[in-house]
């Protein structure tokens, strides 16, 4: 029966089964919505190359219990760089928790403009965490765990000079897709990977389901209760190749009263980990691979090294 059809249907038969395929098919291009990701896309750009961005990162070092020397003379247990820091700037001293400097005389350490002799630091997990400076560099404490490090930053780092543009994939309306939240009552903590090796428990408050090419799947979010919008990390079968090999990162607006939101992958972007080893980026959870291509969002970074 079939080959009694005229050639043109039998093609158009032939493609359709082809097309079937496919991982998405790209829907009408709408100006304002491709204009509103190319703005996303440059104020990432932009929150990316600023002095205090992750591509100024020149450093992450860790600290041991009681008294830490700091400057870029080898003898240092915290090295800076050499060229760039005096040979000896002064002294961590961690203990019981907490950390304080110690600045060596004639060193101009400055925090918030003043110079330092002694302080307590606050870490990144304060809302006011303590920055110090000296000429190009500044550094501050962070808290993984139990360990604590030494965030140094370069605002002349060779990483901004060299930055090359973010490549992505077509912008398409077709990955904007619907999602329905389904909360987790009571709400769920699971367990965040990250780079260092170490997990933590981040509250996640439900998961998104969604459909692509008729297959339902669905993405844990993390949020605290007073936070605007569901953060997702996530991996799918373009991670390695096409995309960054940790997998990527993306907000989602929560949702409404009807429960239900868009998940946009134009905006899926990768973590800092994709431009500097001295990052300490959490990783998909294992729940959270997608057994699908998300042909969207950005592509690994060409100037990275992993």
């Amino acid at each position: 029966m079939l080959k009694n059809l005229p050639n043109l249907i039998l093609t158009i038969i032939l493609l359709t089964n082809l097309n079937c395929g496919q991982t998405k098919t790209p829907a009408e291009t709408d100006p304002a919505y491709v204009a509103a990701i190319q703005k996303w896309q440059q104020k990432r750009t932009s929150s990316l190359t600023r002095k205090n961005g992750w591509l100024c990162l020149a450093g992450l070092l860790w600290l041991e219990e009681g008294e830490n020397r700091f400057g870029s003379h080898a003898t240092n247990s915290v090295r800076f760089p050499e060229g760039q820091a005096p040979n000896f700037i002064g002294t961590f001293m961690l203990e019981k928790g907490e950390v304080r400097v110690t600045i060596d005389p004639g060193i101009k350490v400055l925090c918030e403009e003043k110079p330092v002799q002694k302080m307590l630091l606050k870490t990144d997990l304060s809302d006011e965490k303590t920055i110090l400076s000296l000429g190009t560099l500044s550094w501050y404490i962070i808290k993984r765990g139990d360990r604590f490090g030494v965030r140094l930053r370069d605002s002349e780092h060779a990483n901004l000079r060299n930055f090359k543009d973010i490549d992505a994939f077509e912008i398409d309306p077709a990955w904007r897709i619907k999602a329905k939240f389904e909360p987790y009552v009571p709400v769920k903590k699971i367990p965040i990977p990250n780079v260092l090796g170490s997990i933590t428990d981040e509250r996640c408050p439900g998961a998104l389901v969604f459909e692509v090419d008729g297959n339902m799947h669905r993405l844990d979010v993390l949020a605290d209760t007073d936070e605007d919008d569901f953060f997702m990390i996530f991996a799918d079968k373009t991670s390695g190749y096409e995309t960054y090999g940790a997998g990527r990162f993306l907000y989602v607006e929560k949702p409404g009263e009807d429960g239900t939101t868009f998940i946009d992958f134009n905006k899926a972007y990768n973590p800092p980990c994709a431009f500097t080893e001295f990052a300490t980026c959490p990783l998909p959870p294992s729940q959270n691979r997608l057994p699908v291509n998300i042909m969207a969002g950005e592509k690994k970074y060409a100037g990275g090294s992993h």
